[in-house]
Order: structure tokens, then C-alpha cells, then sequence
């Protein structure tokens, strides 16, 4: 087995670093969907309110239930939340050493 080029592990390791971030990003879409359906429902619920055809349909009220469960659905979710949060620390701090190897070797191109 031979030993990958710097360029290569650097551009493997930069592509790992992206799939973990879109992982991240997946997760908060996926909380503050369900936030928002969790709050529409909360507001079909409250059938007494009315709204005219030109009012806003999203008053503060519904804002502030949003904020909530989304902190909610975040809190239940924080263990993958925060294991994706270290996993991108440590792919960062990796992406920096080699980075800093290349650099001092010169093997690195010039941008």
C-alpha cells in the first residue's frame, strides 16, 4: 500500500469536512421544519383568531412558539448536535496541520 499524496489527504479531508457540515445544516433544517409545522398546527389549533385577508399571518406570538420549539427540538437533538459540532473541530484542526505541512514543505500550489 503506498502513502497518499499531502494534496490528496488534504483534498479528502476538506471533502469529509463538507459532508459533516451539510450533515449539520441537514439536522437545523430539519429542527426548524418541524418547528414550523409544530407551531402552524399550534395556531390551527387556536381557532378563535382571526386575521384580514391583508394582516400579517405571522404575529410575535407565533415567533416566540417558533424560538421555543426550536430550542426544544435542539435540546432533544444536542447529543448529535454536539458530536457534529467536535467532529467539525477535529476535521478543522486536521485540514490546519496539513495545511501548515504543505506550506512549510512548499509542496503546496500556488493559488
Amino acid at each position: 500500500m503506498t502513502a497518499a499524496s499531502p494534496q490528496n489527504l488534504l483534498a479528502r479531508k476538506e471533502a469529509a469536512r463538507r459532508e459533516t457540515s451539510h450533515h449539520l445544516d441537514r439536522v437545523q433544517r430539519q429542527i426548524e421544519g418541524r418547528a414550523e409545522r409544530l407551531t402552524v398546527t399550534e395556531k390551527a389549533k387556536a381557532s378563535n383568531r382571526s386575521h384580514k385577508r391583508s394582516g400579517a399571518r405571522w404575529t410575535r406570538s407565533d415567533e416566540m412558539l417558533f424560538q421555543s420549539y426550536i430550542e426544544t427540538l435542539a435540546f432533544m437533538r444536542r447529543g448529535e448536535i454536539e458530536a457534529l459540532v467536535r467532529k467539525l473541530e477535529r476535521q478543522d484542526r486536521a485540514i490546519a496541520v496539513i495545511r501548515s505541512k504543505l506550506d512549510m514543505s512548499g509542496l503546496r500550489r500556488a493559488a
